[in-house]
């Protein structure tokens, strides 16, 4: 084996890796949508080693399945796409971009997926190619900026750490100042910010964040204000 192909295989190309190794599967409670998805098989540590070697924080690949809080969100927005119709979306901390991918099948005017975790970007490319919908990638953490350039902020499931919630509160808070609509999709996680929130409609979904099927669970979706 020469050194280029050595190298090659230390550190793969997100995109081809995920083509390689994961499996496109219908997502639970939204089937409209299908998924590169996890499976024992995966081998999802070789990204995480890639990311060490590199430097950069090996990030769990939380990316590589569906949470309910995204689930949730997914379902609502397909249930009533007047939710997001004709307007910009961000899909704030998108995973595998789930909910965007949503926006964009109901109807959005544009949806912006951002996702800090490199490989998550990669997999969310993939996956709104592969469900033949438009959703541009910002690889970075929006929270801590101005408020963006849209009419709907999409939140699932990012309330589950307390450090990560204080962030994305105050990032919601300056949208909401700028007169942008925010929505949140979440089973009840240890600090989501209920205060804050009204009910909006819940859903039955499957948390399937430790890659299996689990009974089906009441969700949430929230406005934010």
């Amino acid at each position: 084996m020469n050194r280029q192909n050595s190298t090659h295989e230390m550190h793969p190309d997100p995109a081809e890796f995920i083509r390689a190794n994961m499996r496109i599967a219908t997502v639970p409670s939204v089937p409209e949508i299908r998924l590169y998805s996890a499976h024992p098989a995966s081998g999802l540590w070789r990204l995480a080693a890639d990311a060490d070697e590199a430097g950069e924080d090996p990030a769990p690949p939380y990316w590589a399945y569906q949470w309910a809080g995204g689930l949730v969100l997914a379902r609502h927005i397909l249930d009533r796409p007047e939710t997001v119709r004709g307007r910009r979306v961000l899909d704030l901390g998108a995973g595998s971009g789930l909910v965007g991918i949503a926006a964009a099948k109901a109807g959005a005017r544009s949806v912006l997926a951002a996702e800090t975790d490199r490989n998550g970007v990669a997999a969310i490319r993939l996956n709104a190619e592969f469900n033949d919908v438009h959703v541009s990638t910002a690889a970075a953490d929006l929270t801590g900026g101005a408020a963006p350039d849209v009419d709907l902020v999409l939140v699932g499931d990012l309330f589950y750490a307390a450090d990560l919630a204080s962030r994305v509160t105050a990032f919601l808070d300056r949208c909401v100042v700028q007169g942008i609509d925010v929505l949140v999709g979440d089973p009840g996680r240890a600090h989501l910010p209920h205060t804050r929130l009204r009910l909006v409609a819940e859903h039955a979904v499957a948390d399937v964040g430790t890659g299996s099927a689990v009974a089906l669970k009441p969700s949430a979706v929230f406005s934010f204000g």
